[in-house]
């Protein structure tokens, strides 16, 4: 087919935003010969994000030249349609390298796999080096999908990086799209800081070497779990058991290396790829050998059948057996005598599940419930240790016997239920924006493992659905911490379950909810995998919908009006599949935001603006060495002398970066962290 100044003669494949064809010059003199054209989807050449998305990855790739990056030769538009033309690498790519070396049992040699990230990392380089055709200016790109898929492999053994269709740059004058925080890239090779939506650069590039370089290591994946979620948790935590196991196995001092590279802390890894590049470079000790060596391999998988070949035989063998079968079994049910009975006895009726009921320890009787509902009325206390259920007709039996329902209750603490039970609280206070910053920064600074049980004015409530519960109820929520940072947080009101939180935010419909509800008992009660399962919602964001979740559980606790605080330190956190790991000082500084909101702050301190704001002599150490927020470094950089309030206001809210009331807010938790005085 002609297009622009092409022939396509090949569909190779077919992308999410664009399809990519194999085809050749019209000009019969034109090189090279053989070329890639990438073209947008119909249904996006209409899409402005669309086609911005493919402007910016044309002038991203063609910024870059470098042996390793495959070429860009150049771009256009065919009528409407945008398109894009690069270098063919006559080959196959590492994924289907590692998947072909994985089914035959073999592993890439580490001096070949060294080889391979090495000059994976010389193409980064000159990624992240390169600088604005017109201004001479960095342009800041992060490649962002370094993936097996998009490291191209030759026959003959040479190494290109593809695909810059989610690339950023920082160089919004160049871009201005470019600067985007959209996140797309495949999630088995993104770095924590990706993963916990935090800000990143060009290190974590250097991340997701490592992670491919292990991964050709180890012969499998370096981040494993039962679940997508589970992924995305090993990775926050940067759990590389995998890589400590076989260290024995791998080159002296190759571990030490991607330990570095796969540091939870971007400032603990290599700062450039050539730096990554140059550690590597005793474990790539013969060039030549691991080109030819990698030459071979390539030739290997690219003469062999694929694995998608091979699949889609078998399956064509097994549907035809079974078609077989079908047909035999059909014919002897058709030769059979047919009973007498009416049509609509034939009918195969609607899956209805069994409901089940419950009695609680005061005789109250709730149901008939779904399995959805029933784990929702556990998760918020409204069913708990001691009431008898009848598990979808099983019978009555204590909640804690039955194993589909006994994991979803709270584990018994020296809070739960009982709080005077076991010991004494080392924190009392009632509820108060003044009192959980000084609890919550007292965690911080003492980097403490504890709970905070939260008790809100006892009122009437109903059930998850509508219920009025026989004896009214206080709000409660339980604060888990480990050493510092917020675990995990369980609350008692139904409108913070994940899916009602979720439906409630806009990431999923009411009918999507309601659906994800009916089939919940089949992945367990699990709201977040029922939703991926489903593909309803992509995993990257459930797992941040899970975080923002706890996030705002906290925060919630700055509006209560009324309630009682209790800490208990030294108390163990339950087990839980998701623990949060959130810094405090941000969620303290957000939950003030919560209690004083708008212009509050500033009314309140309208009258002190000639107050002094000071350093606070001699500070808690671990709380001037905490990792604040922006805004409190620029007010902590702004009062390292003394000065007037006004005057820090006029500095930090200079050019719109903040309001007055967001810098007053900061301003009383710097204080109550006793890091300044204001008098």
């Amino acid at each position: 087919m002609r297009f622009g100044p092409y022939w396509l003669d090949a569909r190779l494949a077919v992308g999410g935003t664009a399809e990519v064809y194999i085809a050749r010059p019209i000009d019969a003199k034109a090189t090279p010969r053989k070329l890639i054209v990438k073209r947008l989807l119909p249904h996006f050449v209409t899409d402005p994000e669309g086609r911005t998305m493919f402007e910016r990855e044309a002038a991203l790739h063609a910024a870059v030249k470098h042996e390793n990056v495959v070429e860009v030769y150049g771009s256009g538009v065919e009528g409407d349609e945008p398109w894009l033309a690069m270098e063919f690498v006559d080959g196959c790519d590492l994924y289907r390298l590692l998947r072909r070396t994985t089914g035959h049992g073999r592993k890439i040699p580490a001096s070949v796999a060294a080889y391979l990230a090495r000059l994976v990392l010389g193409g980064l380089d000159s990624v992240h080096a390169a600088r604005d055709p017109a201004t001479g200016q960095p342009m800041g790109i992060v490649h962002r999908d370094v993936t097996p898929s998009n490291i191209y492999l030759s026959t003959d053994g040479r190494v290109k990086l593809g695909d810059f269709g989610i690339a950023r740059s920082a160089s919004r004058a160049t871009l201005r799209s470019g600067g985007s925080a959209m996140l797309k890239g495949k999630f088995a090779y993104l770095a924590p800081e990706q993963v916990a939506g935090e800000a990143f650069d060009h290190r974590a590039d250097l991340f997701a070497v490592a992670v491919v370089l292990s991964e050709m290591l180890l012969g499998k994946p370096l981040f494993a779990g039962s679940g997508q979620l589970a992924v995305l948790l090993a990775i926050r935590d940067c759990r590389i058991d995998a890589l400590r196991e076989a260290r024995a196995a791998l080159p002296k001092g190759l571990f030490e290396v991607l330990e570095r590279a796969l540091s939870r802390d971007p400032a603990k890894r290599f700062d450039t790829a050539a730096a990554f590049s140059e550690a590597l470079a005793p474990f790539d000790r013969s060039p030549p050998t691991s080109k030819n060596e990698l030459s071979a391999l390539v030739r290997w998988v690219y003469m062999a059948p694929s694995t998608g070949q091979m699949i889609a035989v078998s399956a064509n063998v097994e549907t035809l057996k079974a078609a077989q079968a079908a047909a035999a079994a059909q014919a002897a049910q058709e030769a059979a005598p047919q009973p007498d009975e009416p049509d609509s006895e034939r009918v195969t009726g609607e899956y209805a599940p069994i409901p089940s009921h419950v009695v609680t320890q005061g005789g109250s009787k709730l149901g008939p419930w779904t399995f959805a509902r029933l784990v929702e009325a556990i998760a918020t206390g409204a069913v708990g240790r001691g009431d008898m259920v009848d598990y979808m007709g099983h019978g009555l039996k204590p909640i804690e016997e039955i194993e589909e329902l006994a994991r979803f209750l709270p584990p018994m603490t020296a809070t739960t239920n009982r709080l005077g039970s076991v010991g004494s609280p080392d924190f009392v206070d009632d509820v108060s924006a003044g009192a959980l910053v000084k609890v919550l920064l007292r965690v911080v600074s003492s980097e403490a493992t504890g709970v905070l049980f939260a008790e809100g004015p006892t009122e009437s409530r109903r059930s998850p659905r509508g219920e009025m519960l026989s004896t009214p109820e206080a709000g409660r929520k339980e604060l888990y911490f480990v050493g510092g940072k917020l675990h995990h947080v369980s609350s008692n009101n139904a409108s913070e379950l994940l899916g009602e939180y979720m439906a409630r935010r806009g990431m999923i419909s009411r009918d999507e909810l309601e659906f994800a509800l009916a089939v919940l008992p089949r992945y367990g009660g699990r709201m977040g995998d029922t939703l991926i399962a489903l593909g309803l919602v992509a995993s990257l964001d459930i797992f941040r919908a899970i975080r923002e979740q706890g996030r705002d559980r906290l925060v919630d606790l700055f509006t209560w009006p009324t309630g009682r605080l209790s800490f208990y330190g030294e108390q163990k956190p339950p087990h839980v599949e998701f623990p949060l790991e959130l810094d405090l000082l941000p969620l303290v500084i957000a939950g003030m935001e919560a209690a004083m909101p708008g212009d509050v702050a500033l009314e309140s301190w309208r009258g002190r603006l000639d107050a002094v704001v000071a350093p606070f002599v001699g500070g808690p150490v671990n709380l001037a060495g905490a990792i604040w927020p922006p805004l409190a470094k620029r007010v902590l950089d702004a009062t390292e002398e003394p000065k007037p309030l006004r005057e820090v206001l006029a500095a930090v809210t200079h050019g719109g970066l903040a309001t007055a009331s967001e810098v007053l807010r900061v301003i009383e938790v710097l204080v109550s962290a006793k890091l300044l005085t204001v008098g």
